[in-house]
């Protein structure tokens, strides 16, 4: 079961943010390593961090659950 870890990535941020069109990611593969850098707009920075960066812990959290069932080790950046 091959899932999209980058379309998973930016539907969870369009759904956080307030500028769901400024969402955007990056993937860098190298054979199971895949990082993934999401960059949001400047205003919507902290929504995506959220307080003591609960959020983006929560965000790495299920992508490394994603990456898990499709045999892949994954990396979150958050620019």
């Amino acid at each position: 079961m091959e899932l999209d870890l980058k379309q998973i990535l930016a539907d969870i941020a369009k759904a956080i943010v307030d500028s769901p069109d400024e969402v955007r990611v990056e993937e860098d593969s190298d054979g199971d390593d895949v990082e993934l850098t999401l960059s949001v707009a400047e205003a919507d920075t902290g929504m995506i961090i959220g307080r003591h960066g609960k959020i983006a812990k929560a965000i790495r959290q299920i992508m490394k659950v994603a990456a898990i069932r499709c045999g892949k080790r994954v990396t979150v950046e958050i620019k």
